[in-house]
């Protein structure tokens, strides 16, 4: 069992950042890829990054990439999202997901196994 909680999440202005935190309990990160997704109002969950076990790896979805960076601290099991040049198309709430590293690295989500249970981004034009 993978215990995940998000934070870092709020209301930012366009061209803002943030930086979201997953911190992980019950099992470490070291021995699960690590995604982010989001979910906007309406709007199916969407994958936005994941990282393989070993970092070797990373996945972004075409609408981030070159602004939002996914990066894992296994030494706090803590799995981050820096997010830059923010859009108010990023609006969204954002969830961070463990798949198990025995399986191949995926952008889908039903194949993660544990979720946090989101922290909200809010960016105003």
């Amino acid at each position: 069992q993978v215990l995940l909680v998000e934070s870092g999440g709020g209301l930012v202005q366009a061209g803002g950042s943030l930086r979201l935190s997953c911190a992980a309990s019950g099992r470490t990160i070291s021995n699960h890829h690590m995604g982010w997704f989001r979910q906007a109002s309406g709007k199916e969950r969407e994958f936005v990054a994941a990282s393989a076990w070993n970092s070797e790896n990373t996945y972004y979805t075409d609408s981030v990439k070159g602004r939002f960076t996914i990066s894992k601290d296994n030494a706090k099991n803590t799995v981050y999202l820096q997010m830059n040049s923010l859009k108010p198309e990023d609006t969204a709430v954002y969830y961070c997901a463990a798949q198990a590293r025995t399986t191949t690295l995926s952008i889908k989500t039903p194949n993660y196994n544990y979720w946090g249970q989101g922290t909200q981004v809010t960016v105003s034009s």
